[in-house]
């Protein structure tokens, strides 16, 4: 008599856990290596760079003014000159690099967040400074006379530096890393015109009225 078999049961595969969506950190964790990005002087002037444990500024906080970027700010450092006044805050990333230009959004928050007396998005300009890619915002009605602001991004950190002295601040973002300026594509060679001789191809042919001889 032929034994009766039960098909068998499949068994269920497991469900993927999902991940999960980053969440600001209100707490400071040292960053040897982001504070070692900050240099020492700055136009001769010393840079104070305090410890996390010394300022209550946390990532978190700063990144409330950069929407669901600043959920990924994971630390923070701060440095400051106080001849010429300056300021910079400086944050690690997590997760993809992140690029310059997609900064755009945040800037009129990230101004405010520095003093700046509204959000006037249209006052940040994209500019280059020491052969980098930055934004750049100073001289309009929401700015002190002489004060200027930066933001830009090195992939992992983000900057945002203000002060009195624009040469100062442009020797900050000058010892800071950030993205190279694109390579200025290169014009090509002009063709020779058909029929030119080999000797005097790409020679511009003179007009009659200079040619010598000519009346």
């Amino acid at each position: 008599m032929a034994s009766s078999t039960r098909p068998a049961t499949p068994t269920p595969s497991a469900q993927p856990s999902p991940t999960p969506a980053p969440t600001p950190r209100f707490t400071n964790q040292p960053d040897p290596q982001l504070e070692a990005l900050i240099p020492a002087t700055v136009v001769g002037a010393h840079v104070e760079k305090p410890a996390p444990s010394e300022f209550g500024i946390t990532p978190g906080d700063v990144g409330l003014r950069f929407g669901e970027l600043g959920l990924r700010f994971e630390s923070l450092a701060v440095a400051f000159v106080e001849k010429p006044r300056l300021s910079l805050f400086a944050v690690r990333v997590g997760g993809a690099s992140v690029d310059t230009a997609t900064l755009r959004p945040y800037l009129a928050a990230a101004g405010q967040y520095v003093g700046i007396n509204g959000l006037h998005p249209e006052a940040w300009r994209a500019t280059i400074v020491a052969g980098k890619r930055v934004w750049r915002r100073g001289d309009d009605a929401a700015t002190l006379a002489g004060t200027t602001l930066y933001c830009w991004s090195a992939g992992q950190y983000i900057f945002l530096l203000t002060g009195s002295s624009d040469a100062a601040n442009r020797a900050m973002v000058n010892a800071l890393p950030g993205q190279p300026a694109p390579t200025p594509t290169p014009r090509p060679s002009p063709t020779p015109q058909a029929g030119a001789n080999s000797s005097d191809a790409g020679s511009p042919t003179p007009a009659a009225s200079s040619a010598p001889g000519a009346s």
